[in-house]
């Protein structure tokens, strides 16, 4: 599967303040990343295909976001749109730091550990590949007391040594 040139990919980061008890982005400082258009009509097996040829990641689930904010302590994420398009929110509703980024199929979004996330408003048939690096599984936290462990577990998770999409060049390397 063919993916966006990177001469030609447009990203943004966003560093999201923590907001009660949902760290965002405060720990590690590596920003949430969204990718527009990096895949052409995806199907859900040729973008699993294309994420395990890099060799970082390794899809675990079609779906669509859960509506509840959540987010995970002992892993980072990678949410291809394979599917529809959708309102999320990145950083909690109330967060006045938080990014609200329509997103469509073709897209993806790198979801650093502690940043929480919720599907808004779904435009119809919104579906992601979700994929962790290989060999993790992901945790569910949700801003709630009790999950501070878990928490301080997310300043000693790994960042990627090479980018989920694009291999040794892409933009996940130098956030």
């Amino acid at each position: 599967m063919a993916v966006a040139p990177l001469s030609v990919l447009r990203v943004s980061r966003h560093q999201i303040p923590a907001y009660q008890r949902i760290p965002n982005t405060s720990i590690q400082r590596k920003p949430l990343m969204i990718y527009y258009g990096v895949f052409s009509n995806p199907a859900p097996s040729s973008v699993e295909s294309h994420l395990r040829s890099i060799g970082v990641v390794s899809p675990q689930w079609t779906y669509t976001m859960f509506s509840e904010t959540h987010f995970h302590s002992n892993t980072h994420e990678v949410l291809s749109v394979v599917a529809g398009s959708a309102k999320c929110c990145f950083g909690g509703e109330e967060n006045e730091g938080r990014v609200e980024p329509v997103l469509n199929q073709g897209d993806v979004v790198i979801v650093p550990a502690g940043v929480g996330h919720r599907l808004l408003e779904d435009f119809g048939g919104f579906q992601m590949v979700g994929s962790y690096p290989t060999g993790k599984s992901w945790d569910m936290c949700y801003g709630k007391a009790g999950e501070e462990e878990q928490v301080k577990q997310i300043e000693g998770v790994s960042w990627f040594k090479r980018d989920p999409i694009y291999g040794d060049d892409g933009p996940s390397l130098s956030p």
